[in-house]
């Protein structure tokens, strides 16, 4: 069937050099942006020396100046720079840019990948993806969007809310999803806005357990903005299709990436109970936690076994939107599984930041949320389930 685990050669230079980058230069320098937070310097130094090492956006086509790698190739890279948390902003394949890559890379128009994908992929911006708003519009249902776009001449006229905006507060543009784009005021089109037009306003920033992402999680608001048509990504009224360019892969990207820090959090929670003496032996000696490192043991390969599957699906041109809705499912709940148990051999220090295992364990818990829920990803997975099943029997 062609499904090939093992890795080439260039694949496995680019995995070397990425650990050896992460121990030495990123893991140093975790400790001061858990205690002051990212910062467009840290931000800086950090891809700086990524690019000095020729490792830089794995992910992004090799045309606009990435690594050029394949999905299913991307997964062994992207869960090696995920063991830290600054790994995938170092490397330029963190959220929101890396989703926005790969959506300009399939959609826009050449003119609008000079002008914004260029650049994203150089690092030398970032952007946000402006779809989700306050209740009752848009979350875990897209069709529930309340930010309409109007035509306006030349252009198009956007008013809405927008909440929960990953890096909007620093951004240069944001892809902003609008209903409306046919001539019935049905559907829903994507816009390139950049983030100083007149109109656009961050409100206000949400308090989160998670606290690593740079540009905050923002309140956004859009009142009268003008757009014009050549600023419409793809075709106007379109909107949905196009979200499954982006959504599909970036729940495996995800998947990569956290896949890489609970794996981070298992080493350093198996390494403690090694060493820990309690109750006249070593922790690791001990029943229980060995149910645990076990448990973890399991999820890790199964979790990523899944994953690399899914992948090789994508890359070689499967659509992918029930098999990365069955992954991120899995491998959200395992990922959640791995970083509580290894919480819990840690014991008091795995609270903490000092150990890391604390940071990881606040940070990972929305991901079972974004790109879709558990349980709306369970409720179309059931939906297909019974139309097979269904088809099959009136066949």
């Amino acid at each position: 069937m062609g499904f090939d685990l093992e890795l080439d050669e260039r694949t496995v230079q680019w995995r070397d050099r990425i650990r050896e980058f992460v121990e030495e230069f990123v893991i140093p320098r975790e400790q001061q942006a858990f205690a002051l937070g990212l910062t467009e310097e840290l931000r800086t130094e950090l891809q700086e020396e990524a690019r000095r090492r020729g490792i830089f956006a794995p992910q992004a086509a090799a045309e606009w100046g990435g690594g050029g790698f394949r999905l299913d190739e991307a997964a062994v890279l992207l869960e090696e720079a995920g063991t830290s948390l600054l790994g995938p902003l170092a490397l330029n394949c963190a959220a929101p840019d890396e989703g926005n890559i790969h959506m300009l890379t399939q959609i826009a128009t050449p003119q609008q990948q000079e002008q914004y994908l260029r650049p994203l992929v150089a690092g030398r911006v970032r952007s946000c993806f402006a779809m989700t708003e306050p209740a009752p519009g848009a979350g875990s249902d897209p069709a529930a969007l309340q930010t309409r776009a109007e035509r306006a001449g030349r252009g198009w006229v956007i008013n809405g809310r927008k909440h929960l905006i990953t890096g909007a507060d620093g951004a240069a543009f944001a892809i902003v999803m609008a209903a409306g784009g046919h001539d019935d005021g049905t559907g829903a089109t994507m816009f390139l806005v950049d983030m100083d037009t007149e109109g656009v306003r961050i409100t206000g920033h949400a308090s989160t357990i998670d606290r690593m992402m740079i540009g905050g999680h923002c309140q956004l608001e859009l009142r009268d903005v003008f757009v014009p048509d050549e600023r419409v990504l793809g075709e106007a009224g379109r909107g949905f299709a196009y979200a499954q360019v982006r959504l599909a892969p970036a729940r495996l990207t995800h998947c990569m990436r956290w896949l890489g820090a609970a794996r981070r959090t298992h080493e350093i929670a198996v390494a403690r109970a090694a060493e820990r003496e309690m109750f006249g032996s070593r922790l690791a000696e001990l029943g229980m936690a060995q149910a645990l490192i076990a448990e973890n043991e399991i999820d890790l390969h199964a979790a990523r076994a899944l994953l690399w599957q899914t992948c090789w699906l994508l890359a070689t041109g499967d659509r992918g939107s029930e098999s990365s809705s069955r992954t991120k499912v899995f491998v959200s709940e395992a990922v959640g599984r791995i970083v509580d148990r290894s919480v819990q051999l840690c014991g008091g220090l795995g609270t903490t930041d000092d150990l890391v295992v604390g940071r990881v364990y606040a940070e990972v818990r929305a991901f079972r949320i974004y790109d879709g829920s558990t349980e709306t990803h369970k409720m179309s997975i059931a939906k297909r389930a019974v139309r097979r099943i269904t088809a099959g029997a009136h066949a």
